[in-house]
């Protein structure tokens, strides 16, 4: 493939595919009705994933896309805190009865802004209306400049065995143009106090295609982090919506990258953590060999969902908190993203939902191969093929290209296809062909 064709390929705007249908093909036509409907139904013994969204920030990064707000006043995360704890107790009353969790994962925002005292208290409410005898994980997003010692103690008080830390990059010219100063030094001595108190499963999240980024500054970067041995390291691709986050609107887009650029970012990332011991994962992730992601990815166990990649299997995501998604067998249920509506309906004691997607036969169908392809960079549609001859044809582009190889119904994407799968998985994307929306790059 040339590079003009890789540039085109690059630029091109495409969703990242946690979940099909994606958040923004969500309506109005899933409420609180149709959610506790689905929380009802849901078989009394099977084990279920529970995610806590906490959308508050000290200061909020000029990168940030995440649904999330800086509170100055402590009254506001009190509020919050109340609000999420009444939330479980809407959700547990909708539930056949204490069903087990096999997996917690609190994000954000930054959930450690609750302090101690505050995450204990919404940790003994899902206590209660849930039956940890099952869990097998329990994860939390941390900015390591928030990491002190009590918040270290009171998250192994509270079972945490994964913690989740932000460093992006560690040049100290893009931090600035990113509005996050924060020394590696900082970031080694919140790895040093989680492992201190036995929570030993570290994952790093860092990004590609920041301003004033640069392959050497990446390398560097690359080499900081493996430095500190986490078991997994997540390095997103930038996206630059600034019409969507006023935040964004901070950065000089004019310091962006290209998509020339972010491809040669995005391979200098999978280099050095190749040369470092890391197995690639899937378009972004990370991890060691040993680690259970790379045990899943190897034996054909990987899963995406709102969170990245996974080794969960669970069929049922159940969110809690403002803008939270919860992913359940009748489909998907979002919660109010405007922190204010979101806190009206819990306190007025109805589940917070705003809109949803009901999952039907087409669109199960279409979120198997979107998966496979996410995760396998390989789709088998079997006899299903025929009824998908006009996605097929959209492929041969991509054949031509020499990303994608298709036979009997097998879509193989090539090593070279791979940083575009997103591309390859929007031909499946009904939602897609139908709009046009503004999504992130494609690499």
């Amino acid at each position: 493939m040339s590079p003009d064709p890789a540039a085109r390929y690059a630029g091109q705007s495409v969703p990242r595919y946690t979940s099909y249908p994606t958040a923004a093909d969500f309506s109005a036509a899933v409420g609180p009705a149709e959610y506790r409907s689905w929380l009802s139904a849901l078989p009394l013994g099977e084990a279920v994933s529970i995610y806590l969204h906490v959308p508050y920030c000290r200061q909020l990064c000029h990168y940030c896309g995440c649904h999330a707000k800086v509170a100055r006043r402590d009254h506001v995360i009190e509020t919050y805190r109340r609000h999420l704890v009444a939330e479980i107790g809407l959700v547990a009353d909708a539930l056949p009865g204490r069903i087990p969790a096999a997996r917690i994962a609190w994000g954000g925002g930054t959930p450690s802004i609750l302090g101690p005292e505050g995450l204990a208290d919404v940790h003994a409410a899902l206590a209660q209306a849930f039956d940890f005898g099952a869990l097998v994980e329990h994860a939390i997003e941390l900015d390591p400049r928030q990491v002190t010692p009590l918040l270290c103690d009171g998250l192994a008080r509270m079972g945490v065995n994964r913690a989740s830390l932000g460093v992006q990059d560690t040049h100290p010219a893009v931090q600035e143009a990113i509005g996050r100063l924060q020394p590696m030094e900082t970031v080694a001595t919140a790895v040093s106090m989680l492992r201190g108190v036995g929570i030993s499963r570290i994952n790093m999240d860092l990004i590609y295609g920041l301003p004033g980024q640069s392959v050497e500054s990446l390398d560097a970067t690359c080499q900081a982090v493996a430095a500190l041995s986490p078991d997994r390291i997540a390095c997103y691709g930038y996206a630059h919506l600034p019409e969507r986050r006023a935040n964004q609107r901070l950065i000089d887009a004019a310091r962006l990258p290209g998509p020339a650029e972010r491809l040669k970012l995005h391979d200098t990332v999978s280099a050095r953590l190749a040369h470092f011991g890391y197995v690639p994962i899937g378009i972004d992730h990370f991890a060691r060999f040993c680690d259970p992601l790379a045990k899943a990815a190897r034996s054909g166990r990987l899963h995406r969902n709102f969170q990245g990649y996974t080794d969960d299997d669970r069929p049922t995501l159940i969110g809690l908190g403002a803008s939270a998604i919860s992913q359940l067998p009748g489909g998907f249920a979002q919660s109010e993203p405007e922190i204010g509506a979101y806190g009206r309906s819990i306190a007025g004691g109805t589940l917070a939902t705003r809109r949803g997607h009901a999952l039907g036969l087409d669109d199960r169908r279409r979120a198997a191969i979107i998966e496979a392809l996410m995760c396998n960079f390989r789709a088998d549609l079997g006899s299903l093929a025929s009824g998908f001859a006009d996605e097929m044809a959209l492929l041969r582009p991509f054949v031509l290209d020499g990303l994608v190889e298709i036979a009997d119904g097998v879509i193989a994407v090539t090593r070279a296809g791979r940083p575009f799968v997103r591309l390859v998985s929007a031909v499946f994307d009904r939602f897609r062909l139908e709009a046009t929306r503004r999504f992130s790059g494609a690499v």
